[in-house]
This record gives structure tokens, C-alpha cells and sequence, in this order.
């Protein structure tokens, strides 16, 4: 009988350090989660959580921005509205105040397979419109288009683009 019970202790520490070097090597869910090929496999909402999560942020922008931003899917009849032109993609989210005097906001899209990225992030910077508020605008030069993998991030802000830019391109 001592000798069955050793054998079951030792079967459980030998699984349970398994687990844990498994998780140690990959599994650790706080960071993001990628194929092989460098694609995010995270949800958008996922993606700009841990976007939000990570930049470096004054508590000013994120008490009265992020805390209060209203997230919307972008679909092919919004997307021109986002980005400026239309883009074939999978899925989109933006994410801006639902009332902010400030001009702000961060839109993401899962292109689709085989797309010309290099080409969309091209046409999204020449095209979105840095003065698309009502009486406010961004400095052209706070226009972010960078990608990680195959999803696109957009952001427009003089106060916190490139601490955002930064954080996504840290999800590499």
C-alpha cells in the first residue's frame, strides 16, 4: 500500500511540474498570444486591452479617456469613416470617447490572408483624416499606422499615440 500511495505522489509532482514549466513556457495568459508567424491570435478586444494595459498613460488621459471609452466593431460600411478608405479585412474595433474635448481614437483590423499590409497601412496613413472632429483635430505628425502581424492598429492622438504605438508594437 505505501509502495501504491509513493507511486501516485510521485506520478502528481511529476504532472504537476510539467504544468508548470508549461505554462512558464508559453502558457502564461497575461501576454499575448502568437502563431508562428508572427499573427496575434488574440481577440481585437483582447489585443486592445493589453494595449491599454501596457502604455505608458499620465493618469489624466486614462481617468478621462480610457475609463470612458466607448468600443464599436468597424464593418466594411464604417470602415471608410475610421480609416479614411476601404479595406478588405476580418474583423475591426474602434475604440473612442463617447465625448471627449480632445481628439482621440485607436482602431483595429485582422487583415485577411495574403494581404498587401504594407500597402493597406500606405493607404490608411495617407488617407485618415487627422481633423475628422467636429472643431478638433490631431497634429499629422500623432498619426500612428503600425502592424503586428496581420492586425493593424490606427491612432490618432497628440496626447498618448505614440505611448500607444509603442505598447502594440510590444506585443511583437
Amino acid at each position: 500500500m505505501k509502495k501504491l500511495l509513493t507511486l501516485i505522489l510521485a506520478l502528481a509532482l511529476i504532472f504537476t511540474v510539467t504544468a508548470c514549466s508549461s505554462a512558464g513556457a508559453g502558457g502564461d495568459s497575461s501576454g499575448p498570444d502568437k502563431t508562428s508567424n508572427g499573427n496575434l491570435e488574440d481577440s481585437l478586444d483582447d489585443i486592445l486591452a493589453m494595449i491599454y494595459e501596457t502604455a505608458e498613460l499620465d493618469d489624466d488621459f486614462r481617468t478621462y479617456t480610457v475609463e470612458k471609452l466607448l468600443k464599436k466593431e468597424i464593418t466594411a460600411e464604417t470602415c471608410d469613416n475610421y480609416f479614411g478608405t476601404s479595406i478588405e479585412f476580418e474583423s475591426g474595433l474602434a475604440s473612442e470617447p463617447m465625448m471627449q474635448p480632445n481628439a482621440y481614437l485607436l482602431n483595429l483590423i485582422k487583415v485577411k490572408d495574403g494581404a498587401d499590409i504594407e500597402k493597406i497601412k500606405a493607404d490608411i496613413k495617407e488617407n485618415a483624416d487627422p481633423m475628422r472632429w467636429i472643431c478638433v483635430g490631431v497634429d499629422p505628425s500623432n498619426v500612428y499606422v503600425e502592424n503586428v502581424g496581420d492586425v493593424v492598429m490606427l491612432v490618432m492622438s497628440d496626447d498618448a499615440g505614440e505611448a500607444l504605438s509603442k505598447a502594440f508594437l510590444a506585443l511583437k
